[in-house]
């Protein structure tokens, strides 16, 4: 115990007696709404540390929990990235599918309207590798029926015409290649010309005479005159025509009806048969004919 010197055991006496007399008075003395005054004081002294005390650890807690949750929060955002991933191919797969159906229903549709035609669906299977040679590849060949020169079409028109056969598998010049061309006609002024490949998406229509009137839109047909297709299939729409000065034909460029940049399904032709698109039943009136009478019979 440290020893007081005796000159100062007054003064610490004193001091001592006053700190005492405080605390009594502290104690005994009541503020308005605060309790006694001594709680007063001890409040102030003690609550900044315990505001520091809880703040901190309060951070820690937060900083511990959020690591935690960070950590959870991680691993779902990556199993929601893997199920997204999923289900974006799944419904690329769906939309694929639904493609292909609608595709194989028009073909279907197409052989049922010409169902006394003989003609072969086949799946296009590859595509030439030389950029400057436009070609395909169908799962067709000579075992079921496919010869050199037959006409290759869509629904919606003339695609190409059969150059290579094999036992299983058939190569097919399309109509936009240089070496292609078929012999079409206008569908409404029956002007005749042939029709060429430029090695691009556009055909070109040769020969046709500057004083001739061809106006963009006008439909361009199968004449039938080659030999390879039947008479008035679709081969595409004029979409532009020049006339140049001192040049004795037009420039005719045509779009192809087919979808040739999309052939997934087509068909090939085993006859030259005409295919006439048939028409569907109208309801009769009384304008139609008589029953037994022939179409074409003059009325009354």
């Amino acid at each position: 115990m440290v020893a007081i010197p005796s000159r100062h055991r007054s003064l610490v006496l004193l001091a001592v007696v006053v700190v005492a007399q405080i605390l009594l008075l502290a104690v005994q003395i009541r503020r308005e709404r605060q309790g006694r005054l001594i709680r007063v004081w001890t409040v102030a002294v003690i609550s900044p540390f315990e505001r520091a005390g809880s703040w901190g650890a309060q951070k820690i807690r937060g900083t511990w929990n959020n690591y935690f949750a960070l950590r959870g929060a991680t691993r779902e955002n990556q199993q929601l990235r893997k199920d997204i991933d999923d289900l974006k191919i799944q419904v690329s797969t769906l939309q694929s599918r639904a493609r292909e159906g609608d595709r194989l229903a028009a073909l279907l549709h197409f052989r049922q309207a010409h169902a006394d035609v003989p003609m072969l669906p086949a799946r296009v299977i590859g595509g030439s590798a030389d950029a400057a040679s436009q070609t395909i590849y169908i799962d067709r060949g000579e075992r079921d029926g496919v010869r050199r020169n037959m006409g290759v079409i869509t629904p919606d028109g003339v695609a190409g015409k059969v150059v290579e056969t094999f036992r299983d598998v058939s190569q097919v010049l399309l109509i936009t290649d240089k070496d292609s061309g078929v012999d079409t006609l206008l569908a409404d002024s029956r002007i005749q010309s042939p029709v060429r490949g430029m090695g691009e998406p556009l055909l070109d229509m040769k020969y046709v005479m500057s004083e001739e009137t061809v106006n963009v839109g006008d439909h361009a047909v199968t004449s039938g005159m080659d030999r390879i297709f039947p008479k008035d299939l679709s081969v595409g729409t004029i979409v532009s025509v020049e006339t140049q000065k001192g040049n004795a034909f037009k420039i005719v460029r045509v779009r192809p009806a087919a979808q040739l940049n999309r052939l997934e399904e087509v068909i090939v032709l085993l006859s030259l048969r005409p295919l006439e698109l048939k028409k569907e039943t109208q309801p009769a009136t009384g304008t139609g004919p008589v029953k037994g009478e022939p179409a074409g019979a003059p009325k009354p």
